[in-house]
Parts: structure tokens; sequence; C-alpha cells
């Protein structure tokens, strides 16, 4: 069975003395009522190091929003997978439509990111998802698959493992568009069944497929409630400590 997990992408928010805050708030929160899933939150990089000395790591994972695409050197402004390893940080996010679209991120990017990642001993959270126009054209699945294919169908079965896959709609991230739970268990089906076609049924069926795209509170329990969706990439309600907390208490 795939784990259940709620992951936080702060994306670019919170300074550094903010994002303890923040840290710590949901570090409480989370002692005093116990998760029923994986939660994980994926901070900018300054903040990695300081909140992984607060966090409990038993209960909360840790992740960055990005690596880069070569191992180390003379890459001014960039950070390595293992700097973001060395930080206690256990995750990275990959391939995000935001990474795609504004920092050019290809296919091939992607695939040097995740196998440094892997290599450095990360899970990665690796995004697909269509555009508006693209979901206009029903060109949504061959989208989905197509990124697959690009970035992460090379690993072995075994690697594959470390993958969490993210769908995101593109046209329902921080537009308060969102996919209806129906239209995203479909996606998230055939996700399943191209996984299953590649590395076989029981692999597909402990991969865990997150829904990402204006999730929050009130509609999280509606979408969790369907068998391919096993939780969900949270942006903007990741911010408040009560938001993301609401969003994880759907899996009670």
């Amino acid at each position: 069975m795939a784990k259940k997990i709620v992951a936080g992408n702060w994306k670019m928010n919170k300074n550094l003395q903010e994002g303890i805050e923040l840290a710590k708030g949901l570090n409480e929160a989370l002692a005093a009522d116990k998760p029923n899933c994986g939660v994980v939150i994926c901070t900018p990089f300054i903040h990695l190091a300081k909140v992984s000395e607060i966090i409990n790591h038993n209960v909360i994972g840790l992740g960055a929003e990005n690596c880069a695409d070569k191992a180390s050197g003379a890459f001014t402004g960039e950070v390595s997978a293992e700097m973001v390893k060395s930080t206690g940080a256990e995750y990275v996010i990959l391939g995000h439509s935001e990474r795609r679209e504004y920092y050019n991120e290809t296919p091939e990017i992607l695939k040097e990111k995740v196998d440094l990642a892997l290599a450095n001993g990360l899970k990665v959270i690796f995004c697909i998802g269509e555009s508006e126009a693209q979901r206009d054209k029903n060109e949504q699945n061959a989208v989905v698959k197509a990124e697959l294919e690009g970035s992460v169908f090379h690993l072995s079965a075994e690697q594959f493992k470390n993958i969490v896959i993210a769908y995101e709609p593109i046209w329902a991230i921080g537009t308060g568009k969102t996919a209806t739970a129906d239209q995203a268990e479909e996606i998230h089906a055939y996700i399943r069944s191209v996984i299953a076609e590649k590395y076989g049924a029981e692999v597909a069926a402990d991969t865990s497929i997150l829904y990402g795209g204006s999730c929050k509170a009130s509609n999280a329990p509606e979408l969790f409630a369907k068998p391919d969706i096993d939780g969900g990439l949270i942006g903007g309600a990741s911010l408040k400590v009560a938001d993301f907390k609401g969003i994880i208490d759907a899996w009670k």
C-alpha cells in the first residue's frame, strides 16, 4: 500500500525567523495530536539546517524545493543534493511546474537532478501535470506520461521506490481552481497504470501519488477519499499551522 503523505511546499516565502516559528508551531501541533499520515515540509534552502534541528524527524520529514543538476564545483549560487542531504533533509521536490516554466528545466536536466538526489540518499517528490491549454485539448494523459518517461522511467524498480509522484494540474496552482475529486482520481489512476506498465502492479500500488493544486482543508477530505490519491503537495495552505494541520487531519 502506498504511504499517505501531506507535504508542504513553502515556495519563496518566510524569512528565516518566520520559518523557524512556523516549523516550531507545526512541531508542537503534531506532538500534541499525532498525524495519521506522513508529513513533510519543503522549505527554502536557507531554512533547512535550522528547521532540521527544531522538528521531530519521526513525525515531520524535511525537504528542499530543488537541488542542482551538478554534483559540485564552480556553479555560483547553486545548492547540490549532497548539501541538501547534509542539513538533515530527507526529500527534495523536483520538476515543479514553476521550475520548468520560469527556469527552463528540461526533462534532461531533471533526470540529472533525480539521479544526484537518489545517489545522495534523498527521496524525490517528482511533479508532473498539464497546462490549461493541454487539458482543453485532452492531452493531459500524454503530457504526464511523457514527463515520467523523460525524467524518472530510466530508474530501476528498486530506485523508483524512492520516488513520490505529485500530480499538479498547472491550471489549478494558486489559481483557486481545483480539479474535481473525480478529475483528480481519473488522472491519478492513469498515472498508476503507467507506472504499473513500466514496473509492475506491486511497485505501482506502493507508489505515493499526491495531488497538488489549490488543495485546502475544505476539499482535502473529498480528494483523499479517492483510492488513487495518497495525499497532497500543498502550497499556500502550508504557510499557516492551522491551515496545514486541517489538511493533515483529513486523514483521520
